[in-house]
This record gives structure tokens, C-alpha cells and sequence, in this order.
């Protein structure tokens, strides 16, 4: 059996010792104070040098591993994390080279090889500051939707975007990832009407208190629920309870969603080579989800379906931007920029004055009903097919005409100027 020359020297040093208190030289208790153990212990450790000799001093513990790993194979490992995976936290790592490079070394000898090679950094343990709220126990009983914007791409740091996700609370699941310049109503709408087209209508859906989930009149106050925003609108509509919250820690599974993302998916990306945002929202939702939701997602506690099917509701006329306006004397409505020239309706002169439910869909479409329900047709008028009309005549005011000269009668000089020829001396003889 092999061992080591620290334990050959540790044994070595213990003889010499025990060899000294057998002589008298030293007493046992000086003994044990020089080998830093107690008298019972070396006691023990005696009895194994008297039996079976200097052989019996060796420390049985300090033998190397039957099984321990190969040193090539741990070079390899660990070049693999510094040529192509560098960045990826432990568990990251672990499961891309399980999957994709037949490393069969468990989690915990690669994290511990990471970490004392220097190439992973070492973390403390956080202490437990709230109570661990248990999740819902239905799949779809519960949504958390939240924005987080990063530099997704690795490749092109300067370009910042917003990953819109929105995770199941009781199965964890990533029901949609998708990245967006900013987090804005429509793109808030498009994540909910993916996942309610998908799944169906859920029972409750936990927001941060952004400007276009909730109306909050004071700063860190509670928000106003009588004035809803389109988001809530369209969520009081479809019978979805909107749960706002109200510190960071409160949507603590929002937030680890994020943190995860941001230890996988920017790496991720990397590998991929991806440096735009279109082909990265396409390998997030062929690649990258359903990985994830197969390494993550866990059962529910209840079998049960919370998801309510849709049915025969118009989400079109629900999950849109609606305003009310008035139409103009001209017949006219403006909504983002462009005009909106409204036809003449059967049985009515005109619709100036009539209060107008303006809808600006998803799609783009925009959509023009009045009550009950009664759509208008126009079409949108541009600059070029608008003929400017002719300024009317300036009128003056009496004593502007006087000011100007327009109201007097001119001098004759001034009028017959050049109508009659000057008078001459020969003219003047005939």
C-alpha cells in the first residue's frame, strides 16, 4: 500500500516520541503535549507500535484512494472550464460537461477542483433572513412576471435589453423568455398573450410595481387599485388577480429566476456565438427553455390543472392599448401620429363630437367602435394626400387701411406719373 511522505514523516516523528516517553526521558504527558493528542490517545497509539511495530504508527486515513480520479482526467476537466466555459458557475458547468462531454466525476469534486484551481470563486453561505413562503400547489394557480435588463450578450456588451420571463410558482417552470429593448405594455401584453394562448387564463399573476403594472400615487406607498393601468385593465377583464409587491425579497423567486438566468444564459449565448437579438430569441425559445424547464421544473404538489381554457373570448379586444377620444369637427381622430379619416356612417351627417373607443392591437391594427359596439371604417390620411387650402383674404381695420395709405386718395403726381409728358419752354410759346 502506498503512502504519502507527510504520512511516513508524521509516523517517523511519533516513533521518536513514543521511543522517548518509553525511555524515561520524557513522561506521557509531555508525550501527548509534543503530538498534540491526549494521553488516552497515545495510549492507543503505544499499544499499535508494540503490536504490530513502526508499520502500525502509518495513519490509516492518510492512505490514498482506491478510486481517486486520474490526474490526466482532471487536467482535462479543468481545461475545459478555461478554454471554452470559463464564467459558468459550478452546477452550470457540471451539466454541460455531463451532457455534451462524458465527464462522469460527481458535482461536488469538480466544484471543489474549480474552486482550488482558483478558476471558480468561493461563496459564503447566506444566512436565512424571511420565512421560506410555501409555492402554490396547482400549475398555473400562480405567475410571477418580471423584466430584468442585462448585457445578455456576451459578444455585444453595449447592446443592453430586457428579458421579459414569466415562471410558474408551483412547478418553477420558464413559461416564456424573450428579449425586448425596454419593458413596455406591449411587451408586457405579447409575454401574457403567449402564455394564455398556450396554456389558458391563470388565477393570479405577481408584478413589481412598474408604471405599467400598477398606478402608485406616493413613492414606496401603496398602489391605487381604482386606476388601473392597461395591464390591469386587460387583467380585470380576464378575471386575473394582479398581486403587486412590494420589496425585492417578496418576489424572491422572481429574483433567483433572474440570477440564474444571468449565470446561464449569458454564457449560453457566448458559446453559441449569437451576437444579435433576434437569433437569440430564437435559441431561447428551441434551445434554451426547454433545457432549463427539463433541469429545473419540478412537480406540483396537486396534480390538478389551475389554467382556465379561453374559450370564446376576443383576447385581441382585450390584451390592446384602448383609449376613449372624441372625434374632431373634420371627422378626425389622431392616435400615434397618423390621422384617422372616419367615412361617412349610414344614418348620420356627421360623427364630430361622438366619444370613440380608440384599440391599437397587438398586431398594429387600430380599430375605431362606437356605442354599442359599432365599428367605424376610416382610412389614414397622409401629407401628401392632404391639399392645403388657400389662405383667406387679409382684411385691415380702418385705421390700419389709414396707416398703410390704403384708405386715401393718391396724390396726382403720384397717380398720372408718366401718363402726361413734362412741360417745356416750346411747349409753353404755342
Amino acid at each position: 500500500m502506498e503512502y504519502s511522505p507527510a504520512a511516513w514523516e508524521r509516523a517517523m516523528r511519533m516513533q521518536d516520541v513514543i521511543l522517548r516517553a518509553m525511555s524515561g526521558e520524557i513522561s506521557w504527558f509531555a508525550a501527548a503535549d509534543i503530538l498534540q493528542m491526549t494521553p488516552r490517545n497515545l495510549r492507543r497509539w503505544r499499544e499499535r507500535y508494540e503490536r504490530w511495530g513502526y508499520n502500525g504508527l502509518v495513519d490509516q486515513r492518510r492512505c490514498p484512494s482506491k478510486r481517486r480520479v486520474p490526474m490526466a482526467q482532471l487536467e482535462g476537466v479543468l481545461r475545459l472550464y478555461r478554454e471554452r466555459y470559463a464564467g459558468f458557475n459550478g452546477r452550470h458547468f457540471h451539466e454541460i460537461a455531463r451532457r455534451e462531454h462524458g465527464v462522469t466525476l460527481s458535482y461536488s469534486y469538480v466544484k471543489q477542483a474549480l474552486q482550488q484551481a482558483g478558476l471558480l470563486a468561493k461563496r459564503r453561505s447566506r444566512g436565512r433572513h424571511r420565512r421560506r413562503r410555501a409555492p402554490r400547489a396547482c400549475f398555473g394557480e400562480l405567475l410571477h412576471l418580471d423584466g430584468s435588463r442585462h448585457p445578455w450578450l456576451a459578444l455585444m456588451p453595449e447592446a443592453r435589453a430586457t428579458l421579459i420571463t414569466i415562471v410558474d410558482d408551483a412547478t418553477g417552470a420558464l413559461l416564456y423568455a424573450q428579449l425586448w429593448p425596454r419593458e413596455t405594455t406591449l411587451a408586457v401584453m405579447q409575454a401574457l398573450a403567449h402564455v394564455i394562448r398556450t396554456h389558458g387564463l391563470p388565477m393570479a399573476l405577481y408584478t413589481d410595481r412598474a408604471g405599467w403594472a400598477f398606478f402608485t400615487p406616493k413613492a414606496t406607498g401603496p398602489v391605487d387599485k381604482t386606476r388601473l393601468t392597461q395591464v390591469g385593465r386587460a387583467l380585470h377583464q380576464l378575471g386575473i388577480e394582479h398581486i403587486p409587491a412590494y420589496s425585492p425579497q417578496a418576489r424572491g423567486r422572481s429574483e433567483r429566476m433572474n440570477r440564474t438566468l444571468q449565470g446561464r444564459l449569458v454564457n449560453e449565448l457566448r458559446v453559441a456565438g449569437i451576437r444579435a437579438v433576434d437569433p437569440a430569441n430564437a435559441f431561447l425559445r428551441d434551445v434554451y427553455v426547454p433545457q432549463h424547464n427539463a433541469t429545473f421544473r419540478r412537480a406540483p404538489f396537486d396534480p390538478a390543472n389551475a389554467f382556465i381554457p379561453v374559450g370564446t373570448v376576443d383576447l385581441d379586444a382585450i390584451l390592446c392599448q384602448q383609449d376613449e377620444r372624441m372625434i374632431a369637427p373634420d371627422n378626425t381622430v389622431v392616435v400615434g401620429g397618423r390621422i384617422l379619416q372616419i367615412e361617412r356612417q349610414p344614418g348620420r351627417r356627421t360623427c364630430a363630437g361622438l366619444r370613440v373607443l380608440v384599440r391599437q392591437h397587438l398586431d398594429g391594427r387600430i380599430t375605431l367602435t362606437r356605442p354599442p359596439d359599432v365599428p367605424l371604417r376610416y382610412t389614414v390620411v397622409t401629407r401628401e394626400t392632404v391639399t392645403p387650402a388657400p389662405p383667406p383674404p387679409r382684411v385691415l381695420s380702418g385705421r390700419r387701411r389709414r396707416k398703410t395709405g390704403l384708405g386715401r386718395w393718391p396724390k396726382p403726381d403720384v397717380q398720372f406719373a408718366g401718363l402726361f409728358p413734362k412741360r417745356t419752354d416750346h411747349m409753353s410759346n404755342t
